[in-house]
């Protein structure tokens, strides 16, 4: 395809940022390109987006008690009621 053989890595390193919409649209538009001819960094892809909507799907449902007091500790927010 005559793109830069570290893009593959440059991809994948990336793919977080791309999901969540944190990349320039330059930069946006390089990830997608690679991703249109690149089964493998596709499949990543794939993967990734899949797995977050299974999670977000997941916890649309009544997050358990001790879950909760886990975040608000890791929040420092021990001792008040947590929004979640």
């Amino acid at each position: 395809m005559g793109e830069r053989p570290d893009m593959c890595g440059d991809a994948v390193h990336q793919l977080y940022l791309y999901l969540d919409g944190e990349l320039t649209p330059e930069k946006r538009e390089l990830i997608q390109h690679h991703l249109d001819g690149c089964p493998p960094c596709f499949e990543a892809y794939d993967f990734e987006a899949e797995l977050r909507m299974v999670i977000a799907h997941k916890c649309r449902e009544q997050v358990p008690e001790q879950l909760r007091a886990r975040v608000a500790r890791a929040l420092g927010l021990e001792g008040s009621e947590p929004q979640l």
